[in-house]
């Protein structure tokens, strides 16, 4: 017999999976049940609304990048390479959760409840504070200048990594996110070191 908890940890695995079809067709709770191979009155046993099943892929995405986030600020005592470690998670974290990329760009919460796309948003907004947060540390380091718009560039930053998502997303999950990194960390490195003499 599997328990609820596992149930509902199965349920949004399988949710999770669906998102990973590059064909990107709406997901249906009938589609879901049927890959369970359960009616939907059992899924709505465990989530009041697919809305719910969003919210539960949502709050493991938030658990597991600001899990690692809150470490390698707490680990790493230089700033721009806590900008870099973050980066790197946020590509990583994509390229090894293909559906959960497509809930982090919104594409799979078109056609859903409005509230679901605010939600990601202030993921977003969590992620863009953590890499101004972590400029912030790089100035007191005299690593940029103090004076430098740290919100500027952390939102920079934060671009390069939607744009990423959305690369991967929209290719079918050909284009990896992580492909360059390796040779854009230095360029990103540079528009931070440009930085100094702001």
């Amino acid at each position: 017999m599997v328990v609820p908890g596992e149930r509902r940890l199965q349920i949004l695995q399988t949710l999770a999976a669906m998102l990973e079809d590059p064909k990107g067709e709406k997901i249906t709770t009938a589609a879901l049940a049927a890959r369970l191979d359960c009616s939907e009155a059992a899924l709505y046993r465990h989530f009041a609304s697919k809305a719910q099943m969003f919210e539960g892929l949502i709050e493991f995405i938030e658990t597991s990048l600001f899990g690692v986030i809150n470490q390698i600020s707490a680990e790493e005592a230089q700033g721009l390479q806590q900008v870099e470690h973050i980066l790197a998670l946020l590509l990583n974290f994509a390229q090894r959760n293909r559906g959960m990329t497509k809930v982090l760009t919104g594409d799979a919460l078109v056609n859903e409840n409005e509230r679901l796309q605010a939600r990601i948003n202030q993921v977003h907004d969590k992620i863009e504070a953590a890499l101004k947060q972590a400029l912030r540390v790089a100035a007191t380091q005299e690593q940029i200048a103090a004076s430098a718009d740290f919100g500027a560039l952390a939102n920079i930053l934060l671009c390069y990594v939607i744009g990423r998502w959305q690369q991967y997303a929209k290719s079918g999950f050909t284009r990896e996110p992580a492909a360059h990194w390796a040779q854009q960390w230095p360029m990103l490195y540079v528009a931070c070191l440009s930085q100094r003499n702001a």
